[in-house]
């Protein structure tokens, strides 16, 4: 996935300004993509001048005001011929399970410790999809569109299952090791 493209979807759902795009994904596609204020004005920038998206019309003086954005017909095409373009699934890129091999070789150190920080974090995530499920699951749902964000909180709930469970077992796991495999050090 790529910045512009959620640029893209965000402004088909609702036409923004930079400003509700940032805050659109403070709350809902920066769980799956993050992007910083910048990079999100930035990206604007591209894809208007890529013809992609538009500045919409206002009455009111330039000066001062927020520009909203829309997205043109070659912008949805490009949308959709994204959706519809074959991608390799990328190799998981979190630091821990790198920390946690670098452990087995310099020793665990304080390791459990931010491991269960880590597993506090996943868990008060995983309650907020299941949060939002809930709140979700008292609406009639039924389009394409429903259905669809469905399935993305979903895959949001079942990611995060996992790394409460993976931290737990690693947590059990590493929980007494605190003497021999703590002190092992790298061979000569």
């Amino acid at each position: 996935m790529s910045l512009p493209h959620a640029i893209l979807t965000a402004l088909l759902e609702k036409p923004s300004s930079g400003l509700e795009l940032t805050r659109r994904f403070d709350r809902s596609i920066g769980y799956f993509w993050s992007a910083t204020h910048q990079q999100i004005y930035r990206e604007l920038g591209k894809l208007e001048k890529a013809g992609l998206i538009r500045e919409l019309p206002s009455d009111t003086p330039a000066r001062g005001k927020r520009k909203a954005y829309e997205v043109l017909p070659t912008g949805r095409t490009e949308l959709e011929r994204w959706v519809g373009e074959s991608e390799d699934p990328r190799p998981l890129r979190d630091p821990l399970p790198l920390r946690l091999r670098a452990a087995g070789v310099v020793g665990i150190g304080g390791l459990v410790g931010e491991l269960r920080r880590h597993r506090a974090l996943h868990a008060a995530q995983l309650e907020e999809y299941r949060g939002i499920e809930k709140r979700d699951a008292a609406r009639e749902r039924g389009t394409e569109q429903d259905r669809v964000q469905r399935l993305v909180l979903r895959a949001g709930i079942d990611m995060e299952t996992f790394w409460v469970a993976w931290l737990d077992e690693a947590i059990g796991e590493l929980e007494g090791l605190g003497g021999a495999a703590g002190e092992r050090r790298p061979r000569a």
